[in-house]
């Protein structure tokens, strides 16, 4: 289901929290916060808000919503958004041998760095990523920390240009 900013302005905040709380993988307090600040022109300005709480946030939180993402190519459970994310780079449909490369790659790339791998897939092939946890897997933890939090507000981006209709075009 889609929604025009429009929409979006008016919800209560428990509606709006619903609606856009798995924007941000998990993390439905972004939205809660987010709603204080309505009405939003659009897209680009919601979005805008929603990074500067993720800005605001303190290390633990941010490493919290980190957390929060899945391992690429994992069949554990996750949101809704993440297995259209991956289906759409081929990640539910791994073989035998990708599944395990996959697999060896986000325990190693877990071990260096203590949380998962995050890549925005939306524009991404398995071969793509499979270069950038090659990549990054060179990077100081540092670098990764502020990569992963760059890559949370694409994948953000995307699930709210999927999730915001043009005005008098929602579902």
């Amino acid at each position: 289901m889609s929604y025009t900013i429009d929409q979006l302005n008016s919800m209560s905040q428990a509606d709006f929290t619903q609606v856009l709380g798995d924007v941000f993988e998990h993390t439905p307090a972004i939205a809660h916060q987010a709603w204080q600040h309505r009405p939003f022109r659009d897209c680009a300005a919601l979005h805008e808000c929603m990074v500067t709480i993720v800005q605001a946030m303190n290390h633990d939180q941010q490493l919290a919503l980190i957390q929060a993402h899945p391992d690429l190519g994992s069949r554990t459970a996750m949101a809704e958004a993440s297995v259209q994310e991956q289906t759409s780079a081929g990640l539910q449909q791994l073989t035998p041998h990708e599944y395990d490369r996959f697999q060896h790659l986000n325990q190693a790339y877990r071990e260096r760095f203590n949380f998962p791998f995050i890549v925005a897939v939306k524009h991404h092939t398995k071969e793509s990523i499979l270069q950038a946890f090659a990549t990054r897997l060179t990077h100081t933890p540092e670098q990764e920390y502020q990569q992963a939090i760059a890559e949370i507000n694409q994948i953000a981006l995307a699930r709210l240009i999927a999730l915001i209709a043009p005005a008098g075009v929602a579902d």
